[in-house]
This record gives C-alpha cells, structure tokens and sequence, in this order.
C-alpha cells in the first residue's frame, strides 16, 4: 500500500461516519483503497522458457488514485494534443474572488458557469477584432479546485490559440491579448451566470464583488509562451494532474494522528512544509472529488467543433505520430519509460512472459466467459436504446 492508501484505511470508518461524504467521494475512496489488490482481478503471465509465473494486479482506474490519476493525465494529455493547430497557445488562468468559494462547494453545479464564463469571454474578444470575418480561436478549459496547498479554491486554466480561424479559412494570427478586457469581462459574465442561476439572494454578494474587484478578476497569464513543441508539457503539467502526487506528502505520523506535505507558494515560489490532522488532510484531499460524469477538461472553438473547413488546418501532431504516442501510455511502454524496466520480462532468464489467463476473486475465468458477459451487457443496452 501506498502512503495515501494507508492514511485512507486507517481512517475509513471515521470518513465514512464523521465527515459524511458525499457517494462519488465513497466511491472514489474505495477504489482507491482497493486498487492493486488481486482479489479483484488480475492477469496471469508465465515464462515460456523458465516456467517463472507473474500476477499483475488490476487497477481501480479512478482519477482519484495516485497511480491511476497519474495514467488518466497521460491518456488526456495525448488525447489533447491530437487536437491542438500548430501555432503558439498562450496559457491563461482566471481566478474569482475568495467570497465566491464557498458557492461552487455547496452546489458544484455552479462550476459550469466557469467553463461558460470563459467561453463567452474568449470567443467574444475574437469576434471583436473582426466581425465580418468571425475569427475563431481553439482553446482548452481545465477545471482546477484546488490550490497548493490543498485548500478549496476553483479557477480554470485555458490553453489559447495565439491566432484564430475566419468563416472563409484565413488565419489570423494574435500576438497581444487584451488582458484589461479578459479581466471585465470575466467578472461581468460570471457574475451575471450566477446571479441567473441563484437569483436576487445573490445580489448582495455580486454588488460586493464589483466594489471588491473594479478592475475584473485576476486573470493570470505564463510569461513563456507555448510553441507547438513544449506545448504538451504544458499540458501535462497545467492542465492534467491529479490533486497531491504522493512525492508531496512527506510523512504520515500515527501516533499524534498527522501528516505532512510540502509544496511551493505560488506567490514568491518559497518552500512550505505543513503539518496537519490526518482528518483535515482527507477532508482537503476527498472535497476536490468532482461529480460523477462531470467533465473536468472541455473544449472550445475550433477544438470544439467538427467542419469541413477545419481540416485545412496543420496540426501540431501529424497522424502519422498518433500511434506512437498512443503506445507510450499503454502499461507496458509506461513503465519501462518511466521506471527503466520491462515488467514482462522474465528476471530470472530474461526472455519475454506471455499472457496465460486472467483471475477474479481468485478464481480463474476465461477470456471466452469473458466475452460473452460484455456482449449481452451491450445488447441489452441496445435493445433498451
């Protein structure tokens, strides 16, 4: 078991009893708790050569898990930059004010008014620069909730095209963006989305924030920009990680009932260690679990569409490369780059192991079984449809 894993066993009844999660945060903790243990299913390999045998265990595939989160930022990242034109990207964060926190946590739905927020801001400081013309950016929104330091605090990172797409197939390209503009203009249209959605009670709140906030709300820009060639690091490292990577947390005390972590404070990049509650540390940790089926990562303009048109366009990754960065998120690929070995190779003789069946509950069930356990679950699904 993992850090994180012993922190969460340790302290399961007391989550499940005391801090009353919600059922996707039991979910996720859960599987969590579980992932890697054979009980719930694994493959068998064996050494033609040797006869050595090897049982690797599943994986709970929740974004939640460490290990699991870590593979699901790949997938996404390269799944991302498939999409991406080849041109430089500006990445822009837009914050909110602290007074507005605590409305996203008590209803999450609220958290689409980010996404829409940014959406309307950035497509309309396009269409103003040429209306006749329509230029239409490509753009990638990353619902982040957490800080640092683990505490609640939602804002969204966006990868901008530094140019946009006309009606005709003329591209633009953008070097200066208005940030005086972005800052009003994302204020004025979240606000406007939550007063919508949560009525007069919110107009106290929104009069505070114009009076708080005259000049817009802090919308954050990289000084680097991104050119085709960086730009999947940057999305690797802004827009696709999981909330505390367990290099983070420094040590977990059972006795006096604490654990450590460390990060760098954004402001002046210093190094903070903090010691706090075990208990505090999951409730910072299990709030930051999103909604079932809500989507954390979404796409807009050009990214979000599918024209003709659009294929005009040159991508910052050919197809020809696609296989190839597809196959380097795979579990075998994944860890001999990441690790520097290859789990199917024997270590007693070296030659490569071969897959002989799979285990659940540790019985064995056949890839035929298998099968036919998901194909009737498919026809049913398409016979309801």
């Amino acid at each position: 078991m993992n850090i994180l894993q012993r922190i969460f066993t340790d302290y399961y009844e007391e989550i499940k009893y005391t801090l009353h999660p919600r059922s996707t945060e039991m979910e996720n903790i859960d599987k969590m708790i579980n992932c890697g243990d054979p009980s719930f299913g694994d493959a068998m390999y064996g050494c033609p050569h040797c006869g050595k045998l090897k049982f690797v265990p599943f994986r709970c595939h929740s974004r939640f898990c460490p290990t699991c989160g870590n593979k699901y930022s790949m997938a996404r990242t390269t799944s991302m930059s498939f999409k991406l034109v080849n041109v430089q990207h500006r990445h822009c964060v837009f914050t909110i004010d602290e007074n507005l926190r605590d409305f996203f946590l008590e209803d999450r739905t609220l958290l689409d008014c980010l996404f829409h927020s940014v959406t309307s801001v950035v497509s309309r400081m396009f269409f103003k620069m040429n209306k006749s013309k329509n230029y239409t950016p490509g753009f990638i929104m990353v619902l982040h909730t957490f800080g640092r330091d683990l505490k609640w605090n939602p804002h969204i990172h966006c990868l901008i095209s530094e140019g946009g797409y006309s009606d005709d197939g003329f591209w633009r390209p953008v070097h200066h963006f208005n940030y005086t503009y972005l800052r009003n203009a994302f204020r004025t249209a979240l606000l406007d989305e939550m007063g919508r959605r949560l009525g007069s009670s919110f107009k106290k709140v929104k009069s505070q924030c114009y009076t708080n906030h005259k000049e817009g709300f802090y919308v954050y820009a990289k000084p680097n920009k991104c050119d085709p060639e960086t730009v999947i690091k940057y999305i690797g490292r802004y827009l696709g990680r999981p909330v505390i990577a367990t290099s983070r947390i420094d040590s977990y005390d059972e006795d006096s009932e604490t654990v450590t972590f460390h990060y760098n404070r954004h402001e002046d990049d210093k190094y903070i260690q903090e010691t706090i509650p075990a208990l505090d540390f999951i409730r910072r940790l299990i709030r930051h679990i999103p909604e079932k089926h809500f989507k954390m990562i979404r796409y807009g303009g050009l990214y979000a569409r599918h024209r003709k048109i659009d294929k005009n366009l040159h991508l910052a990754i050919s197809k020809a490369k696609r296989h190839t960065l597809r196959n380097f998120n795979k579990w075998r690929t994944a860890i001999l780059s990441s690790f520097g070995y290859d789990p199917l190779k024997c270590p007693d003789c070296k030659h490569e192991m071969l897959f002989l069946e799979l285990y659940f509950n540790h019985k064995r069930v056949s890839l035929e079984e298998m099968y036919e356990k998901i194909m009737s679950k498919a026809r049913r699904r398409w016979s309801s449809a």
